[in-house]
C-alpha cells in the first residue's frame, strides 16, 4: 500500500443528442450509431467497494451531473443509497475505506491542478438539517500542496500515513494523521530524496525508497537516526518493495536487477542479511511479473498475475483457486476482477468484464457459493452493437515485434476501412485487452482502430522497455507508422483515410506523426500532448523531481549539447513547417504535467504559416478532461472533425449544455498568445 492512489506517469485517455444521423455512405451494414452519451457520459453506477466489516457497499453515482460517493447497506437496493459527498465541479477522483469501516477517505483537487487534499466522511452519519449529505472533513486543509496517502496500518485503523510537500514542493515529508481528529505529526522529514515508505504488517516503518541523483533507485533500511542502503538498482532497472512477509523479517519485492536479467520477478528480500530468494517469475518466460494478491485475513501470498495479450492468474492458495475457477465457470469468457473483500474474506465484490462488457458487478459469498448481481456498468449501452478486440503482432522498421490490439467495426467487411491509430499515454505504460471506450466509439463510427504497444511500453521486459530509450519521435514513432503499413498490407486500412488520435504521450505521438511522417495521416487529434520536449522538461511539476533523471536518460538530457540537440530534433514544434495534416488540438488550462504552452506553441506555429488548426481549451481541466460535459464536447467535435477528413460516421448535434460548452472552449487561433517561456528547473540536490 505504498501509494494508495498511485497512477502512471502520464495518464492515459479515457446529452442525449437530438437526431443521431448516419453521415457515411459506406457503412450500410454497421450497427446503429451509439449515442456518445452512453460511452463518455456519467455511468449510472460504478467503482463499488464493500466495507471491511461487510456492512456497507460504497459506490460512485452522478449527483447534479457530477460523480459523487454514495453508500448503502449490503442488503438494500441501490435506490435506497445515501449521498455522502456533494461535489459539483469535478468528479471525486478516488476513495477508499478505512480498515475499521468507520470512514471513507477521498481525494480531490482544484480544477485539475493535481494538488490533492484528503477528506473524510462518516458513512453512518446523517445530513444536517437542510443539507444533502453528511459533512466531509478536509483532513489536511492545505492550498497548493499535493497530499499522497501512503499507508493504512492494520495496527491502528484511525491512522493514515501521508506525504506532504508543503515544506519542499519537490519532496514529501512523512506524517502520521489521525482520521478522527485531523491531528497530524511529523514522522520523518524528507531531506534524502525519499520517494516512498514501506511499513511492516505491525505498522512499523521499516524501509524507504530513494531516488539517487544519477537516477538509480536505492532501498534503505529505516533506523531510528539514520538510513542504511540495503539494495539498489540502476535507472534502467526496477526494484520496488511490495509488502512485508508475515515473518516480519523479509519483504516481497519486484526486481529485474542484473545485466543478464530481462523480466521483472517477485522475490523475498531480507534487509538485515541482504539475502534474496526468488518467489516467482513468469512461468512462460514472456512478460514481467504483473501483480501479487495477499490475504488480508492471513497475510499470506495467495495469488499472482501476469499480462500477456490477456491476463492470466496463478494461485498458491487452494481455496482462492477453487473459488476463482468456480467464478470463471459462472461467468465464462470474462476477465474477473476480485476487487474489494470483507476483512474475513468470506464475501467478495467481483466484476466481470470483457471487450464488449464494461462490467457486471456481483456479490460473491464464498461460504454458500452464491452470486448476487449488484449492477451493470453503463447498463443502457447496447452490448450487441459493440465490436470485438483482438490481439495482433507486426514487425516494425527494424524487425522488432510490436504487440497491439485491433478493433474492427461490426457488420462490415474488414477491407479498405477508414482507420484510426490510438497510441497510449505514458509512454511507460501499456494498453490491455478489454472494454475500451475510445475503441468502441470509433469502431461504431466505422473505423478500424489499432492500439499499439510500441517499444518503451511496460510489461514486456527490460529489453523492450529500453528499446525506447532516446527514441521518442524515431523508432517509437516507427512502431506506430509500421502499424499503419501492417493494416494497409492486410487490406484493412484505406491508406488515404488513416487518422491518429492520442492523449499525453499519445498526443505527442500524434504531433510527431503529422510532423515527421506528413504523408501517412489524413487527420489528427492531439489531446494534452507536448509539442516541444525542451519546454516540456523545463516545466515538469516539482513533485516529479525524483524522476527527472529518468526522463533525461530515457528521452535525452537537455543539459548536454548532444541531448539538447536530440530533444530539439524530436520536438514536433520544430518541424511544424512540414505539417499538412488537418489538426485538432485539445488542452486543459490547468495541466501541471503538459502545460498549455505545449498546445499553444503548435497552434501559433501553424497559424502563423497560414495553416488551419482547431483549438479547444477547457479552463477547468488539467491533464485530460475529467468533467463529462467537457469530455462530451471534445468527442462531439473530434468525431465530426475525423468524419470530415476520413469519411467515418458521426452523430450530429448534442444537448444544449454540450453544444454551449463546445462553443465556450473553442478558441480562435488568431487570439492565442503563447505564455512566457518557463525557466529551466534546477535539479534538486
Amino acid at each position: 500500500m505504498k501509494n494508495l492512489l498511485s497512477g502512471t506517469l502520464f495518464l492515459s485517455l479515457i446529452a442525449l443528442t437530438a437526431g443521431a444521423q448516419d453521415r457515411s455512405a459506406p457503412g450500410a451494414g454497421l450497427p446503429p450509431l451509439i449515442d456518445r452519451e452512453l460511452i463518455f457520459g456519467n455511468p449510472e453506477i460504478a467503482a463499488a467497494q464493500i466495507s471491511p466489516n461487510g456492512q456497507y457497499i460504497a459506490f460512485v453515482k452522478p449527483w447534479k451531473d457530477t460523480r459523487n460517493i454514495y453508500v448503502k447497506v449490503v442488503g438494500e437496493p441501490f435506490s435506497a443509497a445515501r449521498l455522502l459527498t456533494t461535489e459539483t465541479k469535478r468528479p471525486v477522483a478516488g476513495y477508499f475505506w478505512t480498515r475499521d469501516s468507520r470512514y471513507i477517505l477521498y481525494v480531490k483537487d482544484n480544477a485539475g491542478d493535481e494538488n490533492f487534499n484528503v477528506f473524510a466522511v462518516d458513512p453512518s452519519a446523517k445530513p444536517a438539517a437542510g443539507a444533502d449529505a453528511p459533512p466531509s472533513r478536509d483532513l489536511t486543509g492545505l492550498k497548493g500542496v499535493r497530499v499522497i496517502p501512503y499507508e493504512l496500518p492494520k495496527s491502528d485503523p484511525d491512522v493514515v500515513y501521508i506525504g506532504l510537500n508543503d515544506r519542499d514542493k519537490a519532496w514529501h515529508d512523512l506524517y502520521k494523521l489521525h482520521i478522527s481528529t485531523g491531528e497530524k505529526s511529523l514522522v520523518r522529514q524528507n531531506t534524502e530524496r525519499i520517494t516512498g515508505w514501506q511499513f511492516d504488517l505491525k505498522g512499523q516503518l521499516r524501509l524507504a525508497t530513494r531516488s539517487a541523483e544519477n537516477g538509480d533507485t536505492e532501498i534503505l533500511r529505516v533506523d531510528a537516526d539514520k538510513f542504511t542502503q540495503v539494495y539498489s538498482c540502476s535507472v534502467f532497472e526496477t526494484c520496488n518493495p511490495v509488502r512485508f512477509d508475515r515473518d516480519g523479517k523479509r519483504v516481497y519485492m519486484q526486481t529485474n536487477k542484473g545485466a543478464d536479467v530481462n523480466l521483472i520477478s517477485l522475490v523475498l528480500f531480507d534487509p538485515e542479511t541482504g539475502k534474496t530468494e526468488t518467489v516467482e517469475s513468469d512461468p512462460l518466460k514472456k512478460v514481467d511479473f504483473g501483480g501479487a494478491m495477499f490475504s488480508e485475513a492471513t497475510d499470506e501470498l495467495v495469488g499472482t498475475s501476469y499480462y500477456y495479450d490477456r491476463e492470466k492468474r496463478y494461485f498458491r492458495d487452494k481455496g482462492f483457486e477453487a473459488d476463482y475457477q468456480w467464478l470463471q465457470s459462472q461467468l465464462p469468457g470474462k476477465e474477473i476482477s476480485m476487487g474489494s473483500r470483507t476483512r474475513n474474506e468470506q464475501v467478495w465484490l467481483v466484476t466481470a468484464n470483457s471487450d464488449t462488457e464494461p462490467g457486471r458487478t456481483l456479490l460473491f459469498d464464498r461460504r454458500t457459493h452464491t452470486l448476487t448481481p449488484q449492477f451493470t456498468v453503463r447498463e443502457k449501452l447496447p452490448r450487441e452493437d459493440l465490436a470485438r478486440m483482438t490481439s495482433v503482432e507486426y514487425k516494425s522498421s527494424d524487425g522488432l515485434e510490436i504487440p497491439a490490439y485491433l478493433t474492427l467495426p461490426k457488420g462490415v467487411p474488414a477491407k479498405n476501412l477508414p482507420t484510426l491509430m490510438i497510441p497510449h499515454g505514458g509512454p511507460w505504460g501499456r494498453d490491455v485487452w478489454g472494454y475500451n471506450a475510445l475503441a468502441q466509439f470509433f469502431a461504431n463510427r466505422g473505423y478500424a482502430v489499432l492500439m499499439p504497444n510500441f517499444r518503451g511500453s511496460t510489461g514486456y521486459g527490460k529489453k523492450f522497455l529500453d528499446a525506447g530509450n532516446r527514441e521518442w519521435g524515431a523508432k517509437m514513432q516507427d512502431d506506430i507508422t509500421w502499424g499503419v503499413k501492417y493494416l494497409v498490407a492486410e487490406g484493412i486500412a484505406d491508406p488515404k483515410r488513416v487518422g491518429i488520435l492520442g492523449g499525453s504521450y499519445g498526443g505527442y505521438a500524434t504531433l510527431a506523426g503529422v510532423a515527421f511522417t506528413p504523408d501517412v495521416y489524413a487527420a489528427a487529434v492531439d489531446i494534452v500532448g507536448p509539442s516541444n520536449l525542451i519546454t516540456l522538461l523545463n516545466a515538469i511539476p516539482p513533485y516529479w523531481e525524483s524522476i527527472r533523471t529518468m526522463f533525461y536518460q530515457r528521452m535525452g538530457d537537455p543539459r548536454t549539447p548532444e541531448g539538447k540537440a536530440l530533444l530539439l530534433e524530436r520536438s514536433p514544434l520544430n518541424s511544424a513547417d512540414k505539417i499538412r495534416t488537418p489538426l485538432l488540438v485539445a488542452q486543459g488550462a490547468n495541466d501541471p504535467r503538459v502545460n498549455r504552452r505545449e498546445a499553444e506553441q503548435i497552434v501559433v506555429a501553424l497559424r502563423d504559416r497560414g495553416f488551419p488548426v482547431e483549438y479547444l481549451l477547457a479552463p477547468d481541466e488539467g491533464h485530460g478532461f475529467a468533467r463529462p460535459v467537457n469530455n462530451m464536447a471534445l468527442f462531439m467535435e473530434s468525431e465530426k472533425f475525423l468524419a470530415e477528413h476520413l469519411g467515418g460516421r458521426y452523430q450530429e448535434g448534442g444537448t444544449p449544455e454540450v453544444t454551449a460548452r463546445l462553443k465556450e472552449i473553442t478558441v480562435d487561433p488568431k487570439s492565442v498568445v503563447v505564455e512566457k517561456k518557463p525557466e529551466p528547473a534546477a535539479p534538486s540536490k
